[in-house]
């Protein structure tokens, strides 16, 4: 699968560094620029599968930048968040406003690789464990539900919590791969989710979901 990438990130050595390696894992780079006031532009002239935006650059800083993406773009492209540190109250921010996942700056090269496949094909890359801390440390104070999921739409995103795939909920459900894929749509919708990460952090917010009752 040939997957494209805009690089977003102000600082020029780390841009080439993930030039160099996701080129040489076969994915291919078709722009990078230093700030997020230029990912717009940028993204709408390349139609990239897959944006790596640095949370942190001064002027419109990643999260202001994905919100943008995704107010502007008809259909956007996914967005990997590219951070320091994993329990940042900034990760949580750029999840809420629908990146599709992120990666620790420090995580190998082919990890790196791995996610971008993983998220351009429209895979879960969810680490539970990581959303929970970040739940536990970052979430407002939790809201009245206010999306009338139906008892089998909750069970659908209870299981979205734990990281599974359609696929695999279809399994631990019984049901169709066809029939798991209308629920999560449906569960996308009511919590006008931008995706399925964006879903599970919103779950969080809304107590559909309550951190340490969602393990595998």
């Amino acid at each position: 699968m040939n997957v494209s990438v805009v690089l977003v990130d102000d600082d020029e050595l780390a841009r080439t560094g993930l030039r160099t390696l996701l080129t040489a894992r076969g994915l291919t780079v078709l722009a990078d620029v230093a700030d997020g006031t230029q990912a717009l532009a940028t993204v709408s002239a390349h139609r990239p599968d897959v944006v790596l935006m640095d949370i942190q650059m001064p002027g419109l800083d990643g999260i202001k930048a994905t919100r943008l993406l995704r107010a502007e773009l008809a259909d956007p492209p996914r967005i990997i968040m590219v951070t320091t540190f994993e329990n940042d109250e900034n990760v949580y921010d750029a999840l809420l406003a629908g990146a599709d996942g992120f990666v620790l700056k420090r995580t190998p090269s082919q990890q790196i690789a791995d996610a971008v496949r993983t998220i351009a094909k429209g895979e879960v890359m969810l680490f539970p464990d990581a959303v929970r801390r970040l739940v536990g440390a970052h979430a407002r104070p939790v809201r009245q539900a206010d999306a009338k999921l139906t008892e089998r739409e909750l069970g659908v995103l209870q299981l979205m919590a734990t990281g599974r795939t359609n696929r695999e909920i279809a399994e631990t459900l019984v049901v169709s791969l066809e029939t798991v894929k209308t629920h999560v749509s449906s569960v996308l919708t009511k919590l006008n989710a931008a995706n399925r990460t964006h879903a599970v952090v919103l779950a969080y917010e809304h107590g559909h979901v309550i951190p340490g009752h969602s393990d595998r």
